[in-house]
C-alpha cells in the first residue's frame, strides 16, 4: 500500500505570501522616507522644536485611533480595500508637504498619513495570519517582519541622504509614491473568504491577550526610550549612536525569525520569557555604558542583545495573540497588538525621557530593565488570579 506523504508547508510556496511581503516593505518603506525628514524639514522652516516633535506625535495618534476600527473594516471591505485604502493615504498626501510646512496643514497631512499606517499596520499583520498555515505561522510572521524592518532599514537613511544631497522635494516624491507601488502588489494578493462559521466577532477575553500585549508594550517602551534618548546621551560620539541603532535594527531581524522558528518547531509561548531576558540584559548593558562611558564594544553587545530580544518579544508576542485569538478574532488580534507596540513606544519615549531630564541617562535603561522584568510578570500573575479561559477556536491551515 502506498503512503502518501504530505508536502511540508513552506514560506514561499504559500499562495500570496510573498506577494504579502512586497508589499509590506514597499508601504514601510515609504513611510520609513518621510519618518525623520518631515520633522526636520519643519524645524528648518522656522517651526519650533515642539512643533516638529509634534509631528510624529500626531502621526502615531491618529495611527493607534483608526488601530481600533480596523478590525470591523477588515470584515467589512475586507483586507484588499484596506490594505489599498491604507497606502493611497499615507503615501500621496505627502505631496502636500511641498505646498506648505506651516503648522496646521503639517499636522493636518500628518493625521490623515497616520490613519493609513494605522489601516497598513493592522491589515498587514492579520492578512500573514489568515494566509499562512498553523505550522508555519511563527516563521511567517518572523518573514514579514524582517521584509518590514529591512525596508525601514534602508528607508530611514535614504530619506535624510536624498534630502542633504538634493532637497526635501525628492525624498517627498519618492514617500509619496512607493506606497502607491505597494498597491500593484496588493491587486496581486489572494481573496480571503469568512465561512459563515467564523461569524463570532467577540472580544478578546483579557486573560488570553494581557501577557503578550503587556510584553509587546513594555519591550516597545524601552525600543521608544533608546532610539529617542541614546543619540541625545552620546552627543559627543553622535555618529556611534547611528551604529548602534543600526546594530540593534540588525539584531531585531534575527530575533523575528529565530522566535518564529522556536514557535513553529517547540511550541507557542515558549521563546517569550528568553527574549524579555535578552531584552532586559540589553538594557542593563546600556546602563553600565551610560553610567561608566564604556567602550564601543559594551556598546555593541548592548545594542545586539536588545535588538535581538525585541525581535523576539515582537514575533511570539504575536504569534501568542493570533493563537490565543483564533481565526474570527485575527484582526481584532492584530490591532490589539499593534496598538500596543506603538502606544508603548510612544509612551516610552515620553515617560524615559522625563526620568533622563530628572535623574540621568543611566537612570533610564536601568528603568527600562526594571520595567521589563516585572511588567510581564505581573500580567502572568494578573491572568493566574482571572482563572482559565474559554478556549478559543482552534487554527486551521
Amino acid at each position: 500500500m502506498a503512503v502518501v506523504v504530505k508536502p511540508r508547508p513552506g514560506l514561499f510556496r504559500t499562495p500570496g505570501l510573498p506577494t504579502a511581503m512586497v508589499m509590506g516593505a514597499a508601504a514601510f518603506g515609504g513611510w520609513a522616507v518621510l519618518l525623520p525628514v518631515v520633522p526636520l524639514v519643519v524645524s528648518l522652516s522656522g517651526g519650533s522644536d515642539a512643533l516638529a516633535g509634534s509631528v510624529t506625535a500626531v502621526f502615531m495618534a491618529a495611527t493607534v485611533a483608526t488601530q481600533l476600527a480596523v478590525p470591523r473594516l477588515l470584515r467589512r471591505w475586507g483586507h484588499r480595500w484596506v490594505l489599498a485604502i491604507g497606502c493611497l493615504l499615507l503615501g500621496p498626501p505627502s505631496l502636500l508637504f511641498l505646498l506648505s510646512t506651516d503648522a496646521i496643514p503639517v499636522l493636518a497631512v500628518s493625521a490623515v498619513r497616520g490613519s493609513g499606517f494605522g489601516m497598513l499596520t493592522v491589515a498587514g499583520s492579520a492578512l500573514i495570519a489568515e494566509l499562512a498555515p498553523r505550522e508555519i505561522l511563527g516563521r511567517a510572521t518572523g518573514a514579514q517582519g524582517i521584509a518590514v524592518a529591512a525596508a525601514q532599514m534602508i528607508g530611514l537613511p535614504a530619506g535624510l541622504a536624498i534630502m542633504q544631497r538634493w532637497s526635501a522635494t525628492p525624498a517627498f516624491v519618492i514617500g509619496a509614491l512607493i506606497p502607491v507601488l505597494a498597491v500593484l502588489a496588493i491587486t496581486r494578493l489572494p481573496a480571503i473568504e469568512s465561512p459563515p462559521d467564523r461569524a463570532s466577532h467577540g472580544r478578546i477575553p483579557l486573560r488570553v491577550l494581557l501577557t503578550p500585549w503587556l510584553a509587546v508594550a513594555v519591550a516597545a517602551a524601552a525600543f521608544g526610550g533608546l532610539s529617542s534618548l541614546l543619540p541625545i546621551a552620546l552627543s559627543e560620539r553622535a555618529s556611534l549612536a547611528g551604529v548602534i541603532l543600526a546594530v540593534s535594527s540588525g539584531a531585531t531581524l534575527l530575533g523575528r525569525y529565530a522566535a518564529g522558528f522556536v514557535s513553529d518547531r517547540i511550541g507557542v509561548g515558549r521563546a517569550l520569557v528568553p527574549a524579555l531576558a535578552f531584552v532586559c540584559l540589553g538594557m542593563v548593558l546600556f546602563t553600565f555604558a551610560a553610567a561608566t562611558h564604556a567602550s564601543q564594544a559594551l556598546l555593541v553587545c548592548a545594542a545586539l542583545t536588545f535588538g535581538f530580544g525585541f525581535g523576539g518579544v515582537q514575533n511570539e508576542s504575536l504569534v501568542m495573540i493570533f493563537t490565543a485569538a483564533g481565526p474570527s478574532r485575527f484582526g481584532a488580534a492584530s490591532a490589539g497588538w499593534n496598538i500596543g507596540f506603538d502606544a508603548g513606544a510612544g509612551i516610552g519615549s515620553l515617560s524615559l525621557g522625563v526620568v533622563a531630564s530628572v535623574a540621568g541617562y543611566s537612570w533610564v535603561f536601568a528603568v527600562a530593565a526594571a520595567a521589563v522584568a516585572v511588567v510581564p510578570a505581573v500580567g502572568v500573575v494578573v491572568v493566574r488570579a482571572l482563572g482559565p479561559a474559554e478556549p478559543p477556536d482552534r487554527l486551521t491551515g
